[in-house]
């Protein structure tokens, strides 16, 4: 799968389908063990548009995903695909998370880094960006290969 934008399209799907998926299933561990007050799959609409939280997360999640798709050759010349995707997965969306998305909610830095909220946080997106980068390599995986075109001697 050589094509760019078959790439960002894997890239989003992995992205979504982690968060659904394996960052979903984290969160409901992480519930189900009253570590976390927030149990996943939230169906609440969220402004503005009154999206469920659940699939407005998962459409973010898949913007991860485009950013992994287009930075992973790069990551895994350099790092290795193990390394690189453990880089990006575990490093990324955490910092995105505390950095930016935090701070737009009203929270501050790191949600405050409350230290009972942090090692939640730190699972969340740890799951989110592994999960991604299992899910990419694993549709990378199953592309189809191109085939070199073969002529007919005449």
């Amino acid at each position: 799968m050589r094509n760019v934008a078959s790439r960002i399209a894997l890239g989003f799907l992995a992205g979504a389908l982690s968060n659904l998926v394996v960052e979903g299933a984290v969160g409901a561990l992480l519930h189900a063990a009253h570590l976390s007050a927030h149990a996943p799959w939230n169906f609440a609409p969220v402004a503005p548009l009154g999206i469920p939280a659940g699939l407005s997360l998962a459409f973010w999640a898949g913007l991860f995903g485009v950013a992994y798709a287009l930075l992973e050759p790069r990551l895994t010349a350099r790092l290795g695909r193990g390394a690189g995707a453990l880089a990006y997965g575990a490093v990324v969306p955490l910092l995105v998370d505390w950095l930016v998305v935090l701070p737009l909610k009203g929270r501050g830095l790191g949600g405050g880094f409350d230290p009972a909220s942090v090692p939640v946080d730190i699972a969340l997106n740890v799951a989110l960006g592994l999960g991604l980068a299992a899910l990419y390599w694993a549709g990378l995986g199953l592309a189809p290969r191109r085939q070199p075109s073969r002529t007919l001697a005449r």
